[in-house]
């Protein structure tokens, strides 16, 4: 759909009907909303929070470098240094507030976007640099962290996240787990069927769909007529939606839900209402198909300067703090861009090991196959 014609379609919605032009002003009365985008605190009935000083200074160091990584990331890619990069820009905290409710038990099953996830789970920001860079895997054993690798097709990891949730079950243990998947994601089968195992089966798991609102070019209203988080109802379990811009939200909805499924509760769908202020990944262009307009009203939203405002209304911080963020900001700039370019190249026969978890005959034959056709060539030990 071209830009005008998305503009053709908001025109001809019908006298009364509710505005799904998706500046989040149709679901204000659904939102789940702690920090407002002024900066001022609120509260909600059912989804309390107590946060010490140090508690909320932690979450704002959390946004600024998760996103001067992200940017550092995408500058990188725009320099040939990487291959492909996909963005979070303007879900940071929706990222660190989900993040940051999860215990050392809990497990995360992610999709390829999630890095402000993996920062909480302390996965080196390097090892995902260098999984976009083609130098590895992934980087991070997912057991030790309890992260699980990147997923990239669509949609996925609510499966496996659900099969995990069910062994967790069927071992006793008082963990859940949380599966990200985006709103383009809601439309996979996959995710349907991990609704149904998920809720027949009672399974300790949180789904998070960070609702940016455009699935590459396709936006949300193509894809639902009601907001995504009532799905859940029609598979017998909790849906909320939250401010996905709002860290203090999203902390304390997702710390309900993880504690609801681990008690014996059963799944509940977080649908986070927040925007992508990038591009999908570095090869696309979202001028060719969203309004300007739009994303300037989200900047007014923005997770960073509203939670920056609330610490600073409060006197919670002051210049010496937050010349520290931004120093530690520029430190880790800094320790991103050499680190990738500074990343060897790894040996092409690499690409054989672990394709299955013991030794395999026919892996055995490629790989010598390769060998003998590298060493055809004059310094073919480097192709």
């Amino acid at each position: 759909m071209t830009v005008k014609s998305t503009a053709r379609a908001r025109k001809k919605a019908a006298p009364g009907a509710p505005d799904n032009s998706r500046t989040g002003s149709d679901t204000q009365t659904e939102l789940v909303q702690l920090l407002t985008p002024e900066g001022v605190r609120v509260e909600h009935p059912d989804y309390p929070l107590v946060t010490s000083p140090e508690e909320l200074r932690a979450l704002y160091r959390d946004l600024v470098l998760v996103r001067r990584f992200d940017a550092e990331a995408t500058a990188l890619q725009r320099q040939g240094e990487l291959g492909l990069w996909a963005s979070l820009l303007g879900q940071e905290a929706a990222q660190v507030g989900s993040g940051r409710a999860m215990r050392p038990g809990d497990y995360a099953f992610p999709t390829y976007r999630e890095h402000g996830v993996a920062w909480c789970r302390d996965v080196d920001p390097l090892n995902l640099l260098g999984m976009f860079r083609g130098v590895n895997h992934g980087g991070w054993d997912p057991n030790e962290k309890n992260f699980h690798l990147y997923t990239i097709v669509i949609g996925a990891q609510a499966l496996h996240a659900t099969g995990y949730a069910m062994g967790i079950t069927k071992d006793g243990a008082d963990d859940a787990v949380i599966a990200y998947f985006g709103d383009g994601a809601s439309s996979q089968g996959d995710v349907s069927e991990a609704f149904t195992f998920a809720a027949v089966y009672n399974s300790p798991v949180v789904f998070f769909c960070q609702n940016n609102q455009w699935a590459i070019s396709e936006p949300t209203t193509t894809q639902t007529k009601i907001p995504l988080y009532r799905r859940a109802s029609g598979f017998g379990f909790p849906g909320v939606r939250v401010d996905g811009n709002d860290v203090l939200a999203c902390l304390a909805v997702t710390r309900w839900a993880l504690d609801h499924a681990r008690n014996g509760g059963g799944p509940v769908l977080i649908e986070a209402f927040t925007y992508r202020m990038g591009a999908h990944t570095t090869s696309d262009d979202p001028t060719r198909y969203r309004l300007t307009e739009e994303t300037e009203a989200w900047k007014a939203k923005d997770p960073i300067s509203r939670l920056k405002a609330y610490l600073e209304a409060e006197g919670l911080v002051d210049d010496e703090f937050l010349a520290g963020i931004e120093a530690e900001s520029v430190a880790l700039g800094l320790r991103v861009r050499e680190g990738v370019r500074s990343m060897p190249d790894p040996d092409p026969t690499l690409i054989f090991d672990h394709v299955y978890a013991e030794p395999h005959t026919l892996v055995d034959e490629e790989r010598a196959e390769y060998e003998a056709y590298a060493a055809s060539f004059e310094g073919g030990e480097n192709l």
